[in-house]
């Protein structure tokens, strides 16, 4: 058995401060203090775990024009109340019926093959988030 846990994800950002404000608006995380790289970024705190963005403005991101793909790389969000997340969502202009091509279009899958509910967005890198319901 591992005594290893999962302490934080890190994503290449165009925009950190478009990106921090993303994650600080949509799911309520908070900035942490992040020594000086270097390089500019941001760490937020996610329960007790992390998230990492780093400035990467030539490059950005490699999801360029991309839609939601679940196959591809994403890390979830757990949330207890599924149907508020949601909700907040759609309150920001996300919606299951915009085209597949839009950045604020959501998958949502209530009833799927994994057990819970579950929801996969775009952040403003194009990385897939999702959003699900697990027990824990």
């Amino acid at each position: 058995m591992s005594d290893l846990i999962l302490h934080h994800v890190s994503y290449p950002v165009r925009d950190v401060e478009i990106s921090a404000q993303f994650y600080r608006d949509l799911f309520g995380l908070s900035l942490l203090p992040r020594p000086d790289f270097g390089i500019d970024g941001v760490w937020l705190a996610c329960g007790d775990r992390q998230i990492h963005l780093v400035s990467n403005p030539k490059a950005g991101t490699f999801r360029l024009n991309k839609s939601v793909d679940i196959a591809d790389v994403h890390f979830a969000f757990r949330t207890e109340d599924f149907e508020a997340t949601l909700g907040k969502l759609v309150e920001r202009g996300y919606s299951e019926t915009l085209p597949k091509d839009d950045p604020k279009w959501i998958l949502v899958i209530r009833e799927g093959l994994a057990g819970f509910p579950q929801l996969y967005l775009l952040d403003p890198d194009r990385h897939t988030i999702e959003v699900n319901a697990a027990p824990m």
